[in-house]
């Protein structure tokens, strides 16, 4: 693993996932709203990279509230990624199935709960197929670690703490939604949520950061999408998925303390007396 680098090869990974330290979690979610013919467990049980156990981000959740997949509290977050085998002192790699879409959520997770030793399997499954890796389709059987969570709270920005740094010059708010739901000419996939932006914020769809073959694009490719990209940065998308890809995008580049909006546009537009743009500014 390179330590300035935020992803893995699949070389790599074949040559060390059977390495006592190393955990491998799948991280496959397909959101409900695509109407999608299978969960990403489904996808997980059909085939996975060998000894690799599925990580649910609509499980460890906060399930208090009613935004989906909130980060949960330290505690429901240590009691279910012990029960995935991992703990303190191990290398976790992540994937998923659809181009980082919940990898990098679960790469973000563990760095906001103090796990820093933590990688996204650039390419994701696809990747480690082409590589030669073989896959299978029973559970794996795990031993449950002891984590002790050290969290990161300047990783995760809230609504109240984002509403005061609207309009402020010292903070960069990068969108990762697709351009018309950010500029309100497409309704979000949400019902009942309005399209359009937090005001001053810039857009950057997510897919922009990721080759046609699922790979995240090479640094000097990244670095010509960020005007600044180690500014202070707030990413933020639909529910705070996509956000986190952007987040592993920076750190890519070298900016390793960017904070996800958990909450999103989802709890953003929720509000009505919250400020929404729709114009390019």
């Amino acid at each position: 693993m390179q330590p300035d680098d935020p992803l893995v090869s699949a070389e790599w990974l074949l040559k060390n996932f059977a390495a006592p330290d190393v955990r491998v979690l799948d991280a496959t979610y397909f959101a409900p709203f695509t109407n999608p013919p299978e969960t990403g467990r489904h996808a997980w049980t059909r085939g996975h990279i060998p000894g690799a156990t599925y990580f649910d981000i609509d499980d460890v959740a906060d399930t208090g509230t009613d935004l989906p997949h909130m980060l949960p509290d330290a505690v429901k977050f240590s009691s279910r990624i012990r029960k995935l085998g991992v703990g303190d002192g191990n290398r976790i790699v992540v994937y998923d199935q659809n181009r980082f879409f919940a990898a990098a959520r679960v790469w973000w997770m563990l760095r906001v709960m103090g796990h820093d030793d933590v990688k996204v399997l650039d390419g994701g499954l696809n990747a480690w197929v082409t590589e030669g890796g073989e896959l299978e389709d029973l559970p794996p059987v795990v031993s449950e670690r002891h984590f002790t969570p050290r969290v990161r709270s300047d990783l995760v920005m809230t609504t109240a703490n984002l509403e005061k740094m609207v309009g402020s010059p010292h903070m960069t708010i990068v969108d990762s939604r697709p351009d018309g739901r950010f500029f309100g000419r497409e309704p979000e996939p949400r019902p009942g949520l309005r399209s359009g932006h937090i005001p001053g914020s810039v857009n950057l769809p997510g897919s922009a950061l990721v080759t046609e073959d699922g790979h995240m694009k090479p640094h000097d490719k990244l670095a010509e999408l960020f005007t600044n990209p180690m500014a202070p940065t707030v990413t933020t998308c639909g529910s705070g998925v996509t956000a986190a890809i952007t987040a592993l995008a920076l750190a890519r580049l070298g900016n390793w303390d960017v904070a996800v909006y958990d909450g999103s546009w989802t709890e953003w537009a929720a509000d009505p007396s919250r400020p929404v743009a729709t114009a390019a500014e």
